[in-house]
């Protein structure tokens, strides 16, 4: 007896490169959701590092600027209203909590040489998380709900 049959039955997946058409309708896992949004937190935060430069610098330097700090996010800084500000301070701190728990993940992944499929989406999961609870913690306290 042959095993043409039974190879038929298992068929291996076919694996192409995606169309641009089909970039909308692709899923894609959470590790890989949580791998983008590394680099675009990462991103984010070095564009936004003259901003960060500037809060640490205003909130340092003596009791005036620090009032000009606290001020920004009730008044605004110039033409920019405070609600554009306390959502600018809102993505970095995105950023940062995004960026921070990835990479812990990636290094506990690089320890443990965890690479299973399962500890992988389970720890990606954990990462969008963990990262969305703290942010919207964090937002709530900037925006004043608590």
């Amino acid at each position: 007896m042959t095993d043409t049959t039974n190879s038929a039955a298992r068929k291996r997946p076919v694996y192409r490169n995606i169309h641009v058409t089909e970039i909308v309708s692709y899923r894609l896992p959470p590790a890989g959701i949580v791998s983008i949004l590394h680099r675009i937190s990462g991103l984010l935060m070095f564009l936004l590092l003259p901003f960060v430069i500037w809060m640490f610098d205003t909130s340092l330097t003596s009791e005036i600027s620090y009032g000009a700090f606290t001020n920004a996010f009730v008044a605004g800084i110039g033409f920019v209203p405070a609600w554009f500000v306390k959502l600018v301070t809102l993505a970095l701190i995105w950023g940062y909590l995004h960026h921070f728990i990835a990479g812990v993940r990636h290094l506990w992944m690089d320890a443990t040489h965890s690479v299973s499929k399962q500890q992988g989406h389970s720890s990606a999961v954990l990462t969008l998380a963990l990262g969305t609870l703290l942010t919207l913690a964090l937002g709530a306290k900037l925006f004043g709900l608590y």
